[in-house]
């Protein structure tokens, strides 16, 4: 009798067991994300790190430059990603370049840009898409000459594209 017992008991004990097992699939499904979102749930954030980063005192980089000039009534604006960092860790210093030199290189540079604007067949216009304005009989100043030319060097760098009969330079 304590045999036939001892089966019994071991029987139901392995009964339990697989019940236990089908029980722990459908368990897991249910456990485990549970866990997740009490886990996140309980995490704790710095409030103050919001507030430092909104004060912080560190001059903000923006990639948009806005060269205007009220008196001639112009402006110009550079809209690309990554320029600012370009012009400040690759271009030479102001100053490098004439001014001469600058709107020389700029009338080429613009010429052969606004060509390629006019060809859109030809050349990809999701990069030439609109054409510049530029005047060689006005006088723009060192500043947006230099802020021009040194745009499309980058223009040129970073398109792989070559305006002009020269490979760009920084």
């Amino acid at each position: 009798m304590a045999w036939f017992f001892y089966m019994l008991k071991l029987e139901q004990t392995v009964l339990v067991f697989c019940n236990f097992m089908t029980n722990y699939n459908a368990m897991r499904k249910i456990i485990i994300p549970l866990i997740l979102i009490v886990a996140l749930a309980s995490c704790h954030f710095d409030k103050n790190i919001t507030t430092k980063a909104k004060t912080s005192d560190a001059p903000k980089v923006s990639d948009t430059v806005r060269i205007a000039n009220d008196s001639l009534e112009y402006e110009v604006v550079i809209i690309d990603a990554g320029f600012n960092s370009w012009l400040y860790g690759n271009a030479r210093p102001r100053g490098f370049y004439s001014e001469s030199f600058l709107e020389n290189r700029n009338q080429i540079y613009v010429t052969e840009w606004n060509n390629r604007v006019l060809q859109p067949q030809r050349y990809n216009p999701n990069l030439y898409e609109m054409q510049i304005n530029y005047d060689r009989n006005i006088h723009y100043g060192y500043e947006v000459n230099y802020l021009i030319y040194n745009y499309m060097i980058y223009f040129q760098i970073v398109n792989k594209q070559q305006l002009g009969g020269f490979a760009p330079r920084p």
